[in-house]
This record gives structure tokens, sequence and C-alpha cells, in this order.
């Protein structure tokens, strides 16, 4: 699917697949530093941290009402993507998590509609549920991820 701006276009295609949104991810330069300021804006501390080594990043979460987190996003040496992300743009949103029930079934429906994926394949990610990213140029220029939790 082309970027476009005229959103009167899009049909329905995950249906009754997405479950809300799991969370939004922040990339950072600095996890500590991230970490205290987002723990002191809303009041909950920074959770669940882990190197996520298949995507060279680090990540952590600062946990709200259930299912929904900031997730912060620190890259590891080797990580291009990020590194240019951040010189580009710094500390700054990176994506959008929706919680889906079948991640598989997921990404067929938008293979199937012509969505633009990045991964074809779910892939493993932050504590151990299956994830999936969408091209940016499929929904105006925001990158969002599939999550299928493996386990509450």
């Amino acid at each position: 699917m082309a970027k476009t701006s005229d959103y009167s276009t899009l049909k329905p295609v995950l249906g009754d697949q997405v479950i809300g949104i799991d969370h939004v991810g922040v990339c950072v330069r600095d996890m500590d530093s991230a970490g205290a300021g987002w723990a002191a804006l809303l009041g909950s501390p920074l959770v669940d941290r882990e190197d996520v080594i298949p995507q060279k990043t680090a990540a952590g979460f600062v946990r709200m009402a259930e299912p929904g987190a900031i997730e912060l996003v620190c890259p590891m040496p080797g990580n291009v993507g990020l590194d240019k992300f951040l010189d580009k743009r710094g500390d700054a949103l990176h994506h959008v998590a929706f919680a889906v029930k079948d991640i598989k079934t997921s990404l067929t429906l938008l293979a199937d509609a012509g969505i633009e994926l990045i991964d074809k394949e779910p892939r493993p990610g932050a504590g151990g549920h299956l994830v999936a990213f969408l091209h940016p140029r499929a929904v105006g220029g925001v990158l969002v991820e599939l999550v299928q939790r493996t386990h509450p």
C-alpha cells in the first residue's frame, strides 16, 4: 500500500485480531537517565530490562495499567538503524505496538491486503514475545509493531 495522507482509502484488515495497544516505544541513548525521567513522570519504576540480542537493542518498560507501557529502546553496538534514528531525532517516539491474538494470521491478513511489511515472519522480541513490524510507508509514516504475548 502506498504512503497516503488520504486514510479514507484504508479498509479494515485485522478485524478482531487487535486486542489493544501493547506499548509505545521511545528510542533513547541512555536507558538509566531516560528510565529515571519516565519513572518520575509516571510514578512507576523502569522494570523488565533486558538485552534483545536478535534485534541488537536493550529494552526496559515503565508499566502502567496493563497492558499499557512505555518501552524504552536503546541501541546495542551494531544497531545502525537506531543509531541513525537517534542522530536524526534524538530521544523520541519510535513506534506504536498493538497486541494481537495471532501474529501469523495478522501478518497474512496484512500481506494479502497489500500492506508493506518489514517482517513477513514473526521474530523474538522483548519479554520473549513474538513481534513483527509494518513499514512506516504503510501507515502514514508511523512505525507499527505487532506483539503476540507468549505468556501473560
